[in-house]
């Protein structure tokens, strides 16, 4: 099918291109981009006259509930909700039930995700069987299965040796290990420490939680070589780290979660469990360093940190209340209010959702890794269309994820959203579609 994307504003961060002009796709590609020949014979138009037209959103961290939790969140739901946010391409974890610990279970997800074909989907493996922190799997076969890399979801390895050996595993055949960084036993609390949570009698996570395990991986990376991602920081002292380990060359990458770059613990209220979160919401002064480090690139990629969580889970007292919230349908816009507040382009706050997730995933794209997050003739048409200018509340009964818990609800934050997505295209097909388009 050809489709003509007409008369937008064409934004790709990767090259520096930012135009007003038409995008002709066919057979799944971008066969032109600026000014499209007359021959072009089109079998749709998607009229984009005063919207972005930009590379479908990249997300490195979204559960998505199936296998084993369907309850929470399906394929179906969770993958409709991606597209919805104008999400083409996502990164899950591995801690399903059962874990994704064996090949059959990566290719069972994967094969269920191209025949609902909303959003590409590139699973991780779990780093060590049932993610018990005893035994490595066998990451080759995960790997040749589909996984993009290899992680233990928030589940601590506590035995260092054998964070060792599948750090030294992983670098000797060129796998990612994507882990984030919390000490197993200072991490048990409800609450970030400090006077919110002392005040309101929480189990608190200091961040010594965090920056002793930076602290530990940053070694094993300088015996072992191995590359890592670190999953959701959210402390100011991590941030410090991470910059620092970046200037002596080691190779690391960092992403943030939504929810730590836009609240605080003083958000929690009295008890709000929407607010019950991993990690938990830190201090305002963490919040302002972690929304530097994102403009400057110490911190690589924005994430939605999606986690769908029923009404049965959620309202709960907080401390028993479980953690997570839904935020697919938040990634774009709660990115654009933050490049908005902070005086961040628009091209570079879209690189902080496209491109830059890509280049922490690299080779492990395979070939769609020349042209993923970009927008590029001969590239793959994944394409997020979206009206930057309308401000809008999140209320009930506005999101297609089976979560509905978040605390960026318009009653618990009073927060405004920033831009609408108005069309989502995976490999040239229209995968969600709002009225005006």
């Amino acid at each position: 099918m050809k489709i003509l994307v007409r008369g937008g504003r064409i934004i790709d961060p990767a090259s520096c291109r930012d135009e007003v002009g038409d995008l002709a796709i066919a057979s799944g590609r971008i066969v032109g981009i600026g000014a499209v020949g007359a021959d072009f014979n089109a079998d749709r138009v998607i009229d984009a006259t005063g919207l972005v037209v930009a590379p479908g959103l990249v997300d490195l961290a979204a559960r998505l509930r199936e296998p084993g939790r369907e309850h929470q969140g399906m394929l179906e739901s969770e993958l409709a909700a991606a597209a919805a946010g104008g999400i083409t391409s996502l990164v899950c974890p591995p801690d399903t039930d059962p874990p994704l610990d064996e090949p059959g279970l990566v290719e069972m997800l994967k094969f269920r995700a191209r025949k609902l074909s909303r959003c590409r989907l590139f699973p991780l493996g779990a780093l060590t069987r049932g993610l018990g922190g005893q035994v490595l799997t066998e990451m080759a076969e995960l790997t040749e299965a589909g996984c993009v890399g290899f992680s233990q979801a928030d589940v601590a390895i506590t035995d260092t040796m054998v964070l060792q050996r599948a750090l030294q595993y992983a670098a000797t055949f060129g796998y990612t290990v994507w882990l984030r960084p919390q000490d197993a036993f200072l991490g048990q609390g409800v609450a970030a420490s400090g006077a919110v949570a002392t005040r309101l009698g929480l189990s608190g996570v200091p961040v010594a939680a965090e920056t002793i395990a930076l602290h530990t991986l940053f070694e094993l990376m300088r015996i072992t070589g191995a590359r890592v991602h670190l999953c959701r920081l959210s402390s100011a002292a991590g941030v410090a780290l991470v910059r620092a380990a970046k200037a002596e060359g080691l190779p690391v990458t960092a992403d943030v979660s939504i929810n730590s770059l836009h609240l605080s613990d003083v958000d929690i209220g009295y008890f709000n469990a929407d607010m019950r979160l991993t990690p938990p919401l830190r201090q305002p002064s963490d919040r302002a360093a972690l929304r530097a480090a994102l403009a400057d690139g110490t911190l690589d990629a924005l994430v939605s940190d999606h986690n769908p969580v029923d009404d049965d889970a959620k309202t709960l007292p907080f401390g028993e209340a479980e953690p997570g919230a839904t935020g697919l349908e938040l990634l774009l816009s709660l990115a654009l209010k933050w490049g908005a507040d902070d005086g961040v382009g628009l091209a570079d706050t879209l690189a902080r959702i496209s491109c830059g997730p890509v280049a922490v995933l690299g080779d492990a794209l395979g070939s769609l890794a020349a042209s993923a997050g970009r927008l590029v003739e001969g590239g793959v048409a994944d394409l997020c269309v979206f009206d930057p200018s309308v401000e809008w509340s999140l209320g009930p009964g506005q999101l297609k994820s089976q979560g509905k818990h978040t605390p960026f609800s318009f009653a618990s934050t009073g927060m405004a959203m920033r831009g609408r997505v108005r069309a989502t295209l995976v490999a040239g097909t229209v995968a969600f579609e709002a009225d005006r388009v």
